[in-house]
């Protein structure tokens, strides 16, 4: 049977990853017969939902991937198998026992519908990075992954439940190895100054041994701290900010600010304070770095006083020399926020914020 991959440009890097596992698979835009594997995360769920219901191939659907691991009932109503988790050992597994005709049930890592009945088989044990390339050279690329999973337990987050709570990273050779492929150098981390330590306690001379290692590739462009990866504000010290002047392309840092109320950043778990935010927002102007912070409306039971209060730290974040980029909750599965309704942002908040991106100093979402 063909094995194809379901490739759009909003799963291009889960994409990129799953490719090297399956040796001979074609990159498809929709579905054809064969074995057909999909990863997507909840915003695409009603999309391939529908493109898998309406299609008239004669296939196997696989899902994995942030969505199918979170809600793997609702997924099978529409595919055939789901991949809980890491995907790197259990999918080619998998696509091997279905293609010899060998009983799935003895796949660790997966659920499926057996006779009206879900069967979820053993879990695995989450795997280890250096094993597995982040993308084939001459197929769909991806930023390189440095690191997985993360200590904290923000309620809004899939990141902890899907891939542990404590961070793996990849070695800096492996890393080294990947960055041979690129020009620009991106890459993805729940927190890229925890590079190398535990997620909670940094340790930067990891960090700085990384930043080194790739400044002695020719012609490459490093940029660390930045979309499509994120840092912590309670990370952002004079040093670690010294590392991306001495060693990288980019002036700007991705932050991660969430809220300008301590009662919500204490409620959803999220480890550090508002002056945390602020200080490293201070910090990063006095080493001419541009913070983009990403701020959140709308979660449980955030009163309009303290949107007005996230409203004015957006306004001093500006004033500063940073930039805003806002959201609006969305529910995951298999968060502590899962089944939550986001709280509407009020009137007064949202003609500010239309405001201010009308100027553009705000840029996102900040509506469901």
């Amino acid at each position: 049977m063909d094995v194809n991959l379901r490739l759009h440009r909003k799963n291009s890097y889960s994409i990129a990853a799953l490719a090297p596992l399956l040796p001979g698979a074609t990159l498809v835009s929709e579905p054809h017969d064969g074995i057909m594997v999909y990863s997507f995360p909840t915003r695409q769920k009603d999309m391939f939902f529908a493109e898998v219901d309406n299609s008239k191939t004669d296939s196997i659907y696989i899902a994995g991937g942030p969505h199918p691991t979170g809600a793997p009932t609702e997924t099978l109503e529409h595919f055939d198998y789901v991949v809980i988790g890491e995907g790197e050992e259990t999918l080619p597994e998998l696509i091997e026992a279905i293609r010899s005709g060998t009983d799935t049930g003895q796949i660790r890592g997966i659920t499926y519908l057996q006779n009206g009945n879900i069967i979820y088989t053993d879990p695995r044990r989450h795997v280890d990075l250096d094993q597995y390339p982040c993308f084939e050279p001459e197929g769909v690329h991806c930023p390189i992954e440095i690191s997985r999973g993360c200590p904290y337990r923000c309620k809004y987050c899939q990141t902890p439940y899907i891939f542990g709570h404590r961070m793996r990273h990849r070695s800096i050779d492996s890393i080294v190895r990947c960055a041979q492929h690129y020009r620009d150098l991106r890459f993805t981390s729940s927190n890229a100054f925890a590079y190398g330590s535990d997620g909670v306690h940094p340790q930067l001379d990891k960090v700085e041994k990384l930043l080194s290692a790739l400044n002695q590739l020719e012609d490459k462009n490093i940029y660390f701290g930045t979309f499509p990866s994120e840092v912590r504000p309670d990370f952002v010290t004079d040093q670690a900010l010294e590392l991306i002047v001495d060693h990288c392309t980019n002036s700007t840092i991705s932050l991660g600010g969430q809220s300008g109320s301590d009662r919500i950043l204490e409620r959803i778990r999220r480890g550090h304070t508002v002056r945390d935010v602020i200080t490293a927002v201070e910090r990063c102007s006095i080493h001419g770095i541009t913070p983009a912070v990403d701020i959140i409306f709308g979660f449980p039971d955030e009163t309009e006083e303290e949107q007005l209060r996230t409203l004015e730290l957006i306004r001093w974040i500006i004033k500063n020399n940073g930039q805003v980029r806002a959201h609006y909750l969305t529910p995951l599965p298999s968060t502590p926020y899962a089944n939550v309704v986001p709280v509407k942002v009020c009137e007064r908040v949202r003609q500010l914020l239309g405001a201010m991106a009308r100027d553009g100093n705000l840029t996102g979402t900040w509506e469901c």
